[in-house]
C-alpha cells in the first residue's frame, strides 16, 4: 500500500487539532495499532508546537507544510517550515532523575518525540527551510 498526501496549515496553535486529525487519519489508514496511533498524535502535537514556538517565534508567521506517506511498513510524516533552524545535537538530554521541583521547565519535547517515534530526522537548508521527518512502523502482533 503506497499512499501520500500533503497539506499546508497556518502556523498557529489553533491549527493543532486539524494537523493532528490529518495525521491521525493517516495513522489509522496505515493500519497502525492503537498505541502507535497515540504515539503519532503526541509526537505530532509536540513537533508542531515546537515549530510554532521555536522556529517561528510565535503564531501566524508562516505555514507548516505537512505530508504523510504510507507504505507496507508503516507511516512517514514530514513537516516543513521556513523558520529558524537549530542543531538537535546541541539540545541536552533532559534531567530525568531529579525531583520535578528541581528540574528546569521545558526541554522534554525532542526527547518525547524520539521516544515515541521509530525514526526522527532533521534537515536544515538555509534557502528552503527546515524539514522534520518522523517514522512509525506498524506494531507487530504479540
Amino acid at each position: 500500500m503506497d499512499k501520500s498526501q500533503t497539506r499546508s496549515f497556518p502556523g498557529c496553535f489553533a491549527s493543532l487539532d486539524a494537523i493532528n486529525q490529518f495525521f491521525t487519519d493517516a495513522a489509522i489508514t496505515a493500519k497502525l495499532g492503537p498505541r502507535a496511533v497515540h504515539a503519532v498524535q503526541l509526537a505530532v502535537e509536540e513537533a508542531c508546537s515546537n515549530i510554532i514556538e521555536h522556529a517561528y517565534g510565535g503564531e501566524g508567521h508562516q505555514p507548516i507544510d505537512c505530508a504523510f506517506h504510507i507504505t507496507d511498513h508503516g507511516l512517514t510524516i514530514t513537516f516543513h517550515d521556513r523558520g529558524r533552524s537549530f542543531d538537535p545535537c546541541l539540545v541536552p538530554e533532559p534531567d530525568r532523575t531529579s525531583r520535578l521541583e528541581e528540574r528546569n521547565v521545558g526541554g522534554l519535547g525532542l526527547y518525547f518525540i524520539r521516544q515515541l517515534m521509530d525514526e526522527v530526522h532533521f534537515r536544515f537548508e538555509s534557502d528552503s527551510g527546515n524539514t522534520l521527518t518522523l517514522v512509525r512502523y506498524r506494531e507487530r502482533p504479540s
